[in-house]
């Protein structure tokens, strides 16, 4: 079965749609990301799906059970990390632990047991006993997803796992989140707006933006559709040798387009593995030197461009702050 169904989701506030008409299936024990700018609906999406907020229109489940009509049971079956760090800074790791426990109203012969695994899984052991003020960014927000697994949820949402943290940082919780997908074989529901945090971390993607969701797809897959490779080389400056050398490169099939400069030129192509042996065989053909070449696969920076036609952009201006409005709303059985 499907971990997560929506279908024709939509919700308005009062002078925005936040997410429009979407449908989407997650399935059991993947990775899934979601992917795109601040403000596309990613975040209101996730809290409608832990039940923080109620859709305007369509539905959604979690392991089959609406997210509107039985959210108690919803919430019995995922853990929910949001952006902002909701763990006690003045309590140990392991206090902050016993007392999502208690939410969480695990059985007390359980406990020490619960704490245990995942203060190891997230290897905060040897620091369990300290205040949780004296941590990194990165400990705190691994203390952070241990909150949200010490009642072993079925699906674990993950708002902005790593924002704000350094690239190695960064990494380091990617690490973290496979090893928790391994060890429990949880569906991961990740919302992110950094494409290598999706295209490293995730099974499928799925792209939003302005609360239309794009395309889903694996992240080799979405890059292979585009059938783009870009070609970069230069060559001995020669006019009339240059210009034969671009006629001859417009007869190939597998070449989209050139783009020229004074010292480079740029292939688009739909196979290099075809078009490169091809290009040096041409330039041989009329004594055309070339100095170097570079070859560029596409990114998901490329399928975000062609699907949405713009960057991804860094919105923060968005007209629904869940920070003001959900920020005593914290992750996991809510």
């Amino acid at each position: 079965m499907n971990a997560i169904e929506i279908n024709s989701l939509t919700k308005n506030f009062k002078k925005s749609t936040a997410i429009d008409n979407i449908s989407l299936s997650v399935k059991e024990g993947e990775i899934f990301g979601f992917l795109g700018p601040n403000g596309a609906g990613k975040s209101t999406t996730m809290m409608i799906l832990t039940t923080l907020l109620k859709p305007t229109s369509g539905n959604a489940s979690v392991y089959g059970f609406d997210v509107v009509t039985n959210p108690s049971k919803v919430r019995k079956n995922i853990g929910f990390v949001q952006q902002e760090i909701g763990i006690d800074e003045y309590l140990t790791a392991r206090e902050n632990l016993q007392f999502q426990c208690k939410i969480s109203q695990i059985p007390k012969d359980q406990i020490q047991k619960r704490i245990k695994e995942v203060i190891d899984l997230v290897e905060l052991t040897e620091k369990q006993d300290e205040q949780s003020i004296t941590f990194s960014g990165g400990m705190r927000k691994r203390l952070d997803i241990a909150c949200g697994l010490i009642h072993r949820p079925k699906v674990l949402f993950l708002d902005e796992p790593t924002v704000g943290l350094d690239i190695q940082t960064r990494r380091k919780i990617w690490q973290y989140i496979r090893k928790i997908h391994k060890e429990f074989g949880m569906t991961i529901f990740v919302s992110t707006h950094y494409m290598e945090e999706a295209d490293n971390l995730c099974d499928r993607v799925g792209i939003i933006d302005h609360g239309k969701i794009q395309i889903v797809d694996t992240p080799q897959s979405m890059k292979n559709k585009l059938e783009t490779d870009m070609i970069t080389f230069s060559v001995i400056p020669d006019k009339v040798k240059k210009e034969q050398f671009i006629e001859k490169l417009k007869t190939l099939d597998l070449i989209k387009n050139i783009k020229i400069n004074e010292t480079n030129m740029t292939v688009q192509s739909s196979d290099s593995t075809l078009v490169i042996p091809k290009i040096f065989e041409i330039s041989s053909e009329i004594g055309l030197s070339i100095d170097s070449f570079i070859l560029n696969k596409p990114t998901l920076d490329d399928v975000f461009i062609s699907y949405t036609g713009h960057n991804l952009r860094d919105d923060t201006n968005g007209k629904f702050n869940k920070r003001k409005e959900h920020n005593q709303s914290r992750r996991r059985g809510l």
